[in-house]
């Protein structure tokens, strides 16, 4: 599993989550990079992602949606604050209505990507920091931990070319 840890720290509103990858840094930000690939990975296996807006520059928008096993589409939205190729990623990140428009529900998080290589290998940390504790509740109460374990999960076979 390339999952190493995750760290749900009510005290500082976060959840830290650590994987490693048989792959070049630059290769694993292409995961972001490219929406095509991201999709492949966003959501956990029974709810995969569909993005329809991916502006990868910083100021940009990215609009997605995932669906559930019965159907049901969830939409969210980032927008892009920071872009440090092949090394950090940071956006900004909550749902969305079905045109893609932030709708305020559980307000917003923070999302921080860094990419450090270690020889081969790369160490990736992915950090989320929220507004306030009821967030940070309420949105593990919906399965992020376990549904951002999965997800990150499924970035192995992409990178092996499966």
């Amino acid at each position: 599993m390339t999952v190493i840890s995750t760290d749900k720290n009510p005290e500082a509103l976060s959840l830290t989550l650590v994987a490693e990858f048989e792959a070049g840094a630059e290769r694993v930000w292409q995961l972001f990079e490219d929406p095509r690939q991201l999709e492949r990975w966003w959501g956990p296996p029974t709810y995969p992602a569909t993005f329809y807006k991916h502006e990868f520059v910083p100021g940009g928008q990215a609009s997605y949606y995932m669906t559930s096993p019965q159907g049901e589409k969830s939409h969210g939205w980032w927008e892009f604050t920071s872009i440090d190729a092949p090394h950090r990623l940071e956006f900004n990140d909550g749902f969305a209505d079905s045109d893609g428009k932030p709708t305020g529900d559980l307000g917003i998080s923070h999302a921080t990507v860094s990419l450090e290589p270690l020889g081969e290998r790369t160490r990736m940390t992915m950090l989320s920091t929220f507004e306030s504790e009821e967030q940070l509740e309420q949105i593990m109460a919906m399965g992020m931990e376990e549904g951002l374990r999965e997800a990150v999960g499924q970035m192995d076979g992409i990178l092996a070319g499966r």
